[in-house]
């Protein structure tokens, strides 16, 4: 009997797991041990309960913010409400952009090593922490990410703005500014961690311009020594290029085509980064004003 062949479908998730797992391997060899990660995403995965927990004290930037914990982690049920004073605040708007010497506030929403897809709510009353999801489900990456992912507060990538035709004309994705943090240590969900800009890529995602900050750690030990994209390559080799084959891939499981990227797949420099943050600044300053249309972002108002 002759077998029947693969579904194109199915033949691009094999690939895409390939690829993911592919880039994994290369990530873990520098200098990070899989047994400290694994035991990190261990302790995230195992958070559960119904009742909120208090957390008083967060490490990274922003001392003064704790967080609250409500609803079994993994699930949509699971919300994170941060914290001053005693006050709910939003992680997105009420966090300064700017720590200081060059650094900028991280707000980590995915440690490395972990697969459950979470995100600042922008259009949920105090922008809390959630997980993602897709038809009342929640979204799972289908391998771990390598990195550290989050977003910078104050930063907005307008919808309504066009790029140019180095980004194939595509507009922002209405989200607050993607970062990759590439250090050793593994960043614990809703902390707040100064980072050093490195570098960025243009990502096109279904013809939206969503970009990705490459940055460091200011903590981190090779920090010192990493100052731009091109600086990377000796501390942490096959990072630039694992982020972006990580992400040209990581949707073709569920059958959605591979992304794009702008700039001819180059990685910009950290120039060009803080030109980035700079102007999604400059975009979310204009929403706050009413200069830019909200639609159902909660804006604090």
């Amino acid at each position: 009997l002759r077998r029947a062949r693969p579904s194109l479908v199915t033949r691009k998730a094999k690939m895409s797991r390939l690829v993911i797992a592919f880039v994994g391997t290369a990530t873990v060899c520098h200098g990070l041990t899989m047994g400290r990660n694994l035991l990190h995403s261990s302790r995230v995965l195992s958070r559960l309960g119904a009742e909120p927990r208090l957390v008083t004290s967060l490490a990274g930037g922003a001392t003064d913010v704790s967080f609250e914990e409500s609803g079994e982690f993994g699930t949509t049920e699971y919300v994170m409400t941060f914290k001053r004073g005693g006050e709910t605040i939003s992680p997105w708007h009420d966090v300064p952009l700017e720590a200081g010497e060059g650094l900028y506030n991280m707000l980590t929403e995915i440690p490395k090593m972990t697969l459950k897809k979470m995100e600042v709510a922008t259009k949920v009353e105090g922008n809390p922490v959630m997980q993602d999801e897709k038809k009342g489900k929640a979204r799972l990456y289908h391998g771990p990410i390598f990195w550290n992912y989050g977003c910078l507060p104050q930063t907005w990538e307008d919808p309504n703005i066009a790029g140019g035709p180095e980004v194939d004309g595509s507009a922002g994705d209405n989200d607050p500014l993607d970062v990759v943090e590439i250090g050793a240590a593994s960043l614990s969900m809703g902390s707040i961690t100064p980072v050093k800009p490195l570098g960025v890529l243009s990502m096109i995602d279904d013809g939206e311009l969503d970009w990705k900050l490459i940055a460091i750690s200011a903590s981190d030990e090779h920090a010192d020594k990493i100052n731009d994209i091109d600086d990377i390559e000796q501390y942490y080799p096959g990072t630039v290029s694992g982020i972006r084959e990580w992400f040209r891939w990581y949707k073709t499981p569920d059958g959605k085509p591979i992304n794009g990227f702008g700039h001819g797949e180059k990685a910009l420099g950290k120039e060009q980064a803080i030109e980035v943050i700079k102007e999604t600044n400059a975009h979310y300053l204009a929403l706050m004003e009413g200069k830019a249309e909200a639609g159902k972002l909660w804006l604090g108002k």
